[in-house]
């Protein structure tokens, strides 16, 4: 039985959909899902591993990632040590299943990681088919960071999680996959909806009101109280299947007498309320 470290929440993500529990026998500080996982031996956080801590613990494999900026020090410090390890780096839905079917193939998993990934787009693909059309997109604006600001570009799975729900990126002109603006250009863009989904940063840390009242956002329809959502980073953030609870949630945010509200623990779950009839 190869023992694996996760050095990456979304990495973490991915192992756990692929049903390798007992294998995993180390994480970084900040992945906090699925929460059965937590006794797991810790090694910093994703920006900054403890690689010594990582050899203590005598893994078969290291999964690291590029999906932040300034995971590479990770990976030049893996280099170092002789250990074996593989670097993930999703930018857009269609990567995330090839990364299942990635690691699947280096840990024996190859038929079960097929699987997965096969539910994980017939999942996208149902909710997809369920959308209504005909009216406008929505017009979304997604925040990573506030200072200085950090938005997802074209070359990101929030573009593609945009589409899914009919709704659209307003930075997806950015050929980016992470695009630093200003809340002034976000106002020029004016979109419909501004979505908050800060990295790293837990819903009770993010307050509204702060962001509402921002003085280039004054008077816009978008920096109402009701078009400002503090969404769950966790959801959204990270490339993995746990994206389909963001989606589905997104889905009910645009929809609500299609799509029910997911269940957090349960991304696979069947939230389709009724047929569109478009």
């Amino acid at each position: 039985m190869k023992r694996i470290v996760s050095i990456c929440p979304s990495n973490t993500e991915l192992l756990y959909f692929l049903g390798l529990d007992e294998q995993v026998v180390g994480l970084d500080d900040y992945s906090d899902w699925p929460p059965e996982w937590d006794g797991r031996p810790r090694l910093g956080p994703d920006l900054d591993i403890d690689i010594e801590k990582v050899k203590s613990l005598r893994p078969d494999l290291v999964i690291a990632s590029l999906s932040v900026p300034g995971m590479e020090k990770n990976i030049e410090r893996l280099k170092q040590t002789g250990l074996q390890y593989i670097v993930l780096n999703p930018k857009s839905i269609p990567e995330i299943a090839d990364d299942i079917l990635l690691l699947g193939e280096a840990l024996g998993l190859k038929e079960h990681a097929r699987r997965v990934a096969q539910q994980f787009t017939d999942e996208l693909r149902q909710i997809q088919a369920h959308i209504p059309s005909g009216a406008p997109p929505v017009r979304l604006y997604w925040e990573w960071w506030p200072k200085p600001v950090f938005t997802p570009g074209r070359k990101n799975w929030l573009t593609d999680v945009s589409r899914i729900v009919g709704a659209v990126n307003i930075f997806e002109d950015m050929e980016r996959k992470s695009v630093q603006s200003d809340w002034g250009e976000v106002a020029a863009r004016n979109p419909d909806l501004a979505l908050i989904v800060w990295t790293g940063v837990p819903l009770r840390r993010v307050k509204k009101e702060l962001i509402t009242s921002r003085p280039e956002w004054e008077g816009k329809p978008f920096a109402r109280d009701s078009s400002v959502h503090i969404l769950e980073e966790g959801w959204y953030c990270r490339p993995s299947p746990r994206l389909l609870t963001g989606i589905k949630f997104l889905a009910h945010l645009l929809y609500p007498s299609i799509f029910r509200a997911p269940d957090p623990d349960r991304p696979f779950q069947n939230t389709i309320i009724k047929k569109t009839a478009d």
